[in-house]
């Protein structure tokens, strides 16, 4: 299941690619595919069988229940409260209120994807968008704020999903080691100025030779690890097209310890999408169509989505991450101390997060300009 999800993780991320280029790009593909199989439990038909098949599946080799089931029990697993990383994932149905949910349908949610279903009156765009905003915001800590920004009139079900991470490096940068003001390249012409954290410390690192990256892992205290994927110099595009589930497995077998002398931008990241026309351009049509079958969910006529709303936030500093979501290696001068490998990630660079049981990605992004609010 974790290889179909981090699949489909690696198509989205190639569509954001495509409408955002040359921009920071950061989701949770987890939280995503976790909002689509709830949002498939009550539909019907074609409806039901786009959702899943946009997720990756293959409904010939897997049975819709086994499909939710698994689904079902990764949110438990993620959910499952443990010390030293905070990690909460959840979704809102806010459905026009006109239309009666099944009782059945919201018991259900509720019990197996920790979702809540809420009647909204649509018709007040103005009052719809701060009920949503406002249970996103106290669900996240307020650490999403604005996550809608606009409603259409005629807006009949919105589906939000959030995911709030918090968790500390297995081994803490020292802030009085970061530099204040270093040079980060956006493209051939920009140069921007960030913080750079720096550490010599032992880590799992690779250069792929097929992919043409370094890759480097950076493991937080409990079950989560962050891996930064460094393209060589004008390899970008090739990496972006390449990456799979079979390459995060290739990964996890050839990644060797080492000593490292690292430097990293601190910096936050935070990115909101309407993921609908995405979603369709996949071949999700049915669920935004006047046809659509969320008969399991109402018995009334006329339900559609209308907006599939995501946003994730990251701030990645010294202790660790909050999050709601190379230069080349080389050696050292010879005048210097050290002779440890060094890896700056100085210029666009991608970034993973993954929770360490389950293999799933919590958070897939890509820093361009780590100063871009």
């Amino acid at each position: 299941m974790s290889s179909i999800n981090a699949d489909f993780a690696f198509n989205l991320y190639r569509r954001l690619t495509v409408e955002t280029p040359d921009r920071n790009i950061f989701f949770s593909p987890v939280s995503i595919s976790a909002a689509l199989a709830m949002l498939s439990f009550g539909a019907g038909s074609s409806t039901q069988t786009q959702i899943l098949e946009v997720l990756g599946y293959n409904l010939t080799d897997i049975p819709v229940t086994e499909i939710q089931q698994g689904f079902q029990h990764l949110i438990c697993s993620l959910n499952f409260p443990k010390k030293e990383l905070e990690l909460q994932m959840g979704n809102a149905f806010f459905i026009g209120k006109h239309l009666k949910p099944l009782g059945k349908f919201l018991d259900d949610v509720k019990t197996l994807y920790e979702t809540e279903v809420f009647s909204t009156d649509f018709s007040n765009v103005s009052a719809a968008r701060q009920e949503i905003n406002c249970h996103v915001e106290k669900q996240t800590k307020g650490k999403i704020v604005n996550l809608i920004q606009d409603l259409k009139l005629n807006t009949i079900m919105v589906l939000v999903n959030y995911i709030y991470f918090k968790a500390q490096w297995a081994n803490p940068f020292h802030p009085s080691k970061t530099e204040e003001n270093s040079s980060f390249l956006v493209d051939k012409t920009t140069t921007v100025q960030v913080p750079m954290m720096h550490q010599t410390e032992q880590y799992y690192h690779l250069v792929d030779m097929e992919l043409n990256c370094t890759v480097l892992q950076m493991d937080y205290s409990k079950n989560a690890l962050a891996l930064f994927v460094f393209p060589n110099e004008g390899q970008m595009e090739w990496v972006e097209a390449t990456m799979s589930s079979k390459t995060l497995k290739k990964w996890n077998r050839l990644l060797q310890k080492g000593w490292i002398d690292l430097f990293v931008p601190k910096f936050s990241i935070s990115a909101t999408y309407d993921l609908g026309n995405m979603l369709m351009k996949m071949g999700l049509k049915d669920a935004f169509a006047e046809n659509a079958d969320f008969l399991g969910l109402t018995e009334d006529n006329g339900l559609k989505l209308s907006y599939v709303a995501h946003k994730a936030v990251l701030h990645l500093g010294e202790e660790g991450t909050e999050d709601v979501v190379i230069s080349e290696v080389g050696f050292l001068d010879q005048r210097e101390i050290t002779l440890h490998p060094i890896i700056r990630f100085n210029r666009t660079f991608l970034l993973l997060i993954l929770e360490k049981s389950t293999r799933s990605i919590l958070f897939l992004g890509k820093v361009v300009d780590p100063t871009e609010v």
